[in-house]
């Protein structure tokens, strides 16, 4: 006979697990309204997000999807991401940077064949709230490692950098004669230099701006695996952090249509004025209007369930590990990049039509409503959406998987 306290701590930690999700939810559902309360401001002033990245170190937010046996949140991919979908609505580049830092902070849980390595890096982030950038982008030149006595001099710049100031560690990539380092860094060490040179026209709190590496000693524990040739082929499970960084896009995409249509909804319940020929005495009663905002409810509420299912599918094939096959991870992929493709045309659609909604009025410089398309038309040219139907396209016609990279 099965003890009944037994049967009681699964079911007591069942309940606890909920209970934190909910509450990481939820504190992220207020932390976004406080940023789309001040969003117009943020936007315009376009500072690195000191401030906001502590918010989130404080809620929790950093950690939710790390192991619970280390103080974690244990949340999934699938939760995560939607995390990342709930802060976009207040500020995009805020939910950008959430997303990119469970990426860089999960990778070595699936990357680093050495269990006691993840565990210490995981269990470090959690102990002190870290914040995870990176300095991988494969179209810059790249940077370089050199032997030095008892250690390493690393030297280069890289153009982008997201979370440049805000990062405590950082994920970098270097060529060491013919072979590749892979690298977690701490910014406070001498020779990490953050630039000031982020002015673009969007997200512009993602702190995306260069990165200089001058003279920077790495030591052998800022390994993350040993050294690899250049064109070693990596194990399957380090290939996740591409369709994964595309699920994060594909959220804070729609995170911040989501939060232009409320937006503009809230200006026309108060501020929008009726046209003269509507026949109606307020805009919230026009029937086109209405018809408009019913049928961007409907698209965004059709493309998130697409979001939580390719979500779902890249959570199911990574939770195989070292088991799960190139083709399987291909078919997940596959998932995520049909919702990247939807997602990037539904949220430049919706934020570009939602002035419609509003009148002529909400394109006032003050409010900034222009912000919302100018974040989602700045990041969805990353990566050319048309390379990614491609490959959803040669998947369906002829059953051929992307070969992984950094881009697919």
């Amino acid at each position: 006979m099965i003890a009944l306290h037994l049967l009681k701590e699964p079911a007591q930690q069942g309940k606890r697990q909920r209970d934190q999700r909910q509450e990481l939810l939820s504190r992220a559902e207020a932390i976004s309204a406080d940023l789309a309360r001040r969003a117009a401001e943020l936007d315009s002033e376009g500072k690195p997000p000191i401030a906001e990245i502590t918010i989130l170190k404080a809620a929790g937010l950093l950690n939710a999807l790390h192991p619970t046996d280390i103080g974690g949140g244990g949340l999934d991919w699938v939760d995560g991401l939607r995390l990342v979908r709930i802060l976009a609505r207040g500020e995009s580049s805020i939910g950008q940077l959430l997303g990119y830092h469970y990426v860089n902070s999960q990778y070595p849980y699936w990357a680093v064949q050495d269990p006691q390595k993840a565990h210490d890096l995981g269990a470090e982030t959690v102990e002190k709230s870290l914040y995870w950038g990176a300095a991988v982008n494969p179209r810059d030149p790249g940077l370089t490692l050199t032997k030095s006595g008892d250690h390493y001099l690393l030297n280069g710049r890289k153009t982008f950098s997201t979370g440049a100031h805000v990062s405590d560690r950082i994920n970098a990539n270097a060529a060491f004669g013919d072979q590749i380092a892979n690298l977690v860094l701490p910014t406070d060490r001498a020779g990490y230099v953050a630039s000031d040179d982020w002015d673009n026209i969007g997200q512009r709190l993602s702190d995306s701006g260069s990165v200089e590496f001058k003279d920077y000693k790495v030591y052998k524990s800022d390994f993350l695996f040993p050294l690899v040739d250049k064109d070693a082929a990596p194990p399957v499970p380090a290939t996740f952090n591409t369709p994964l960084i595309q699920l994060v896009f594909v959220n804070f995409y729609l995170g911040t249509a989501e939060g232009a249509l409320a937006a503009a909804s809230d200006y026309v319940r108060t501020t929008t004025r009726p046209w003269l020929t509507s026949g109606v005495k307020a805009a919230r009663e026009d029937p086109y209007i209405l018809e408009r905002i019913g049928e961007f409810h409907a698209t965004l509420k059709a493309s998130a369930a697409l979001a939580d299912v390719a979500a779902e599918a890249v959570q199911s094939a990574l939770s195989r590990g070292r088991n799960v096959s190139e083709r399987e991870r291909g078919e997940a992929a596959i998932e995520a990049y049909a919702a990247k493709v939807n997602a990037t045309h539904v949220s430049l659609d919706i934020t570009s039509r939602v002035f419609e909604l509003m009148g002529a009025r909400a394109t006032a410089s003050h409010y900034r409503f222009d912000r919302y398309w100018r974040n989602v038309r700045t990041h969805t040219l990353h990566d050319p959406v048309f390379y990614k139907a491609r490959e959803v396209g040669d998947f369906e016609l002829n059953g051929r998987v992307p070969e992984p990279s950094l881009y697919s």
